[in-house]
């Protein structure tokens, strides 16, 4: 485990601060060139430390290609998923099979059973998601970035997008950056470059407002316990129940008198 110099913190700052330029400010030529830059500032460093930014890179530029937004046409899904499959499936067939090395991987069966702490931090997800989301989606207004939906058609593409788009988020924040980095660099810094990621793709996908008070420490707390867990499934079920809230309160803000539950 690299513990580096200056440069193997700066690149990895760089492309982290590449993904806010690209997501959050939407200025390509500038998130493009800061890319370029990190990438050849890590080509000073180490060889192993510029192949795995690469990786990262490549999976930023396939994303920021596409509009990034919450419609669930068909073809915009199609679009989008073709993108987050090519930002996940690059960055893991050019590790396994061209660099030969495992640094990317998605361990679903750990043989590990989960501790008594993680299963009670699942319904614990729940109830933060019951008692955060209502107030932000709908005091803010944010919720009409997404679509309204009240036809089962409708429901049902609002449903499979938000849980697709949860577990891509961990397949690629977590799985692919996250692991990426954390080779060169301390725990705390790989969680905090990986958040940075995580919180602007977010913004951009529709979580305006005051929405990264609780995406950042989110995103961080995923990665912490990947670390600890080193699963896929257990980070993905807290995401999907998280997701599961934040679907049942669009379906409620779009239309107040169904799901009638939550206060704000």
């Amino acid at each position: 485990m690299r513990h580096g110099n200056t440069l193997e913190l700066i690149s990895p700052a760089l492309v982290s601060f590449s993904g806010f330029v690209l997501f959050v400010l939407e200025q390509d030529i500038a998130g493009f060139g800061l890319l370029a830059v990190a990438l050849l500032l890590a080509g000073f460093s180490s060889w192993g430390l510029l192949r795995d930014l690469a990786l990262i890179a490549a999976g930023l530029v396939a994303m920021s290609l596409v509009p990034i937004t919450t419609d669930i046409s068909t073809g915009h899904m199609l679009v989008m998923g073709s993108a987050m499959i090519l930002a996940v499936g690059v960055p893991y067939s050019v590790s396994r099979f061209v660099f030969k090395d495992r640094a990317v991987r998605f361990p679903v069966r750990t043989g590990q059973a989960w501790t008594r702490a993680e299963k009670w931090y699942l319904p614990a997800v729940v109830v933060i998601g019951y008692a955060l989301l209502p107030a932000y989606m709908v005091t803010t207004g944010v919720y009409r970035n997404w679509p309204a939906v009240s036809d089962p058609e409708g429901i049902f593409r609002l449903f499979l997008g938000t849980n697709v788009l949860g577990i891509w988020d961990e397949l690629f924040f977590i799985c692919t950056v996250f692991a990426l980095l954390r080779r060169h660099l301390p725990v705390a810094q790989a969680v905090a470059l990986q958040a940075v990621l995580f919180t602007s793709f977010l913004w951009e996908l529709g979580f305006r407002a005051w929405a990264p008070l609780f995406i950042f420490p989110f995103a961080m707390v995923q990665a912490l316990l990947f670390t600890r867990t080193k699963s896929l499934s257990y980070i993905v079920c807290v995401h999907l129940l998280f997701d599961l809230v934040l679907f049942l309160v669009l379906i409620h803000a779009h239309n107040r008198s169904w799901i009638n539950i939550f206060i704000y």
